[in-house]
């Protein structure tokens, strides 16, 4: 998964007021022969880096990815009760859950799955 980004920092205007406040308008094309597909305005400070704002763009989205996950696979919506320790119980198992599927995906589907990894252990550990 790869894209690439612009920023520019642009004043956003928003009826009478015409000295908007500056932001940052970030620009996400997923290739060079697609069109522009994703805009976000974001309030960050100026001297943010592309990179930076990138990360907290995409952090959101594995946010709201991980969120989606929980109601849908693990029912965190499902929960019925009126008492907080039962509410409490009900979060507790469908986190311990969530881990639970994070750390299986995780061990099917390395990280370091697309390096070669070093034969030595010391070299491994490091």
């Amino acid at each position: 998964m790869s894209a690439a980004f612009a920023t520019v920092r642009v004043r956003v205007v928003a009826g009478d007021n015409t000295r908007g406040e500056e932001q940052w308008l970030v620009i996400e094309r997923p290739t060079r022969r697609q069109p522009v597909e994703h805009y976000v305005l974001t309030t960050l400070p100026k001297a943010t880096s592309c990179k930076k704002l990138v990360r907290r763009i995409k952090q959101r989205r594995r946010t709201e990815r991980a969120y989606e996950d929980l109601k849908g696979e693990l029912g965190l919506d499902h929960f019925e009760g009126r008492t907080y320790p039962g509410w409490q119980h009900h979060i507790s198992c469908v986190l311990a859950c969530y881990a639970f599927l994070v750390a299986e995906r995780a061990r099917a589907l390395p990280p370091t799955a697309g390096r070669a990894r070093p034969v030595d252990p010391i070299e491994r550990a490091a």
